[in-house]
């Protein structure tokens, strides 16, 4: 077991999984189908981040490696799915939906055809990985993350609401995190997860009115 990894994983799985519940709990009051997309997004993260707790303890195969690459892509890409569906464009909707769905089958397939190997070292996922796979990925989640990063912009824009800053930094690190986690700091990747976590928890969740959190229906409502 590699415990600087594994306290670092268990930390940031128990902070997306209860993040996950109170952005789930929030859909009850906001009837809202962008908040579908987010807390599926996040619970994504959490099953991702469970994910990286058990390759710190030692447990990997390639099934669950290949698992890990899908949700670590899908899970920024539905996070700004919900993000899109804030604006009124459907034709913008439209063509993210098939181009979103062209690119997952596209990761799917990579995944299926080629074998990552065991990218796993001293417990952090670190490795080359193969030139399909990473392409699938870039594909997901750079547009993405730059979804995320325009629509958040406007919406602070135009609220003025401090929390905003808080929101678009952290899902930006969690976007750009799984893509700078093959360089050259390959124990980036579960800082930037652990600093996109907290970030998240600070934009969401309104720390003087727990436990009513009203960070989270105030975020949804706008």
């Amino acid at each position: 077991m590699y415990y600087q990894a594994a306290f670092v994983t268990l930390f940031v799985f128990i902070a997306s999984f209860m993040l996950s519940v109170l952005i789930s709990l929030s859909y009850l009051t906001s009837k809202k189908k962008s908040v579908i997309f987010w807390g599926t997004g996040m619970w994504l993260f959490a099953l991702a981040s469970l994910l990286e707790v058990f390759f710190a303890t030692g447990f990997v195969n390639i099934p669950l490696i290949d698992s890990y690459l899908f949700l670590v892509a899908l899970l920024v890409q539905l996070l700004s799915v919900g993000s899109l569906l804030l604006i009124g464009r459907r034709i913008l909707k439209l063509v993210y939906g098939v181009y979103a769905i062209a690119t997952d089958a596209f990761l799917l397939f990579a995944l299926y055809t080629n074998n990552p190997g065991n990218i796993i070292t001293n417990g952090v996922v670190f490795g080359n990985l193969p030139v399909s796979v990473t392409v699938g990925s870039i594909l997901i989640t750079v547009p993405a993350a730059a979804i995320l990063l325009v629509i958040s912009a406007l919406s602070y824009l135009k609220k003025r609401d401090w929390k905003q800053p808080s929101i678009i930094s952290g899902t930006i690190v969690l976007s750009a995190a799984g893509a700078l986690y093959i360089s050259f700091m390959p124990s980036f990747l579960y800082l930037a997860e652990l600093f996109g976590i907290v970030l998240l928890w600070f934009g969401f969740v309104d720390f003087d009115r727990i436990p009513v959190f009203a960070g989270v229906r105030k975020h949804v409502h706008g």
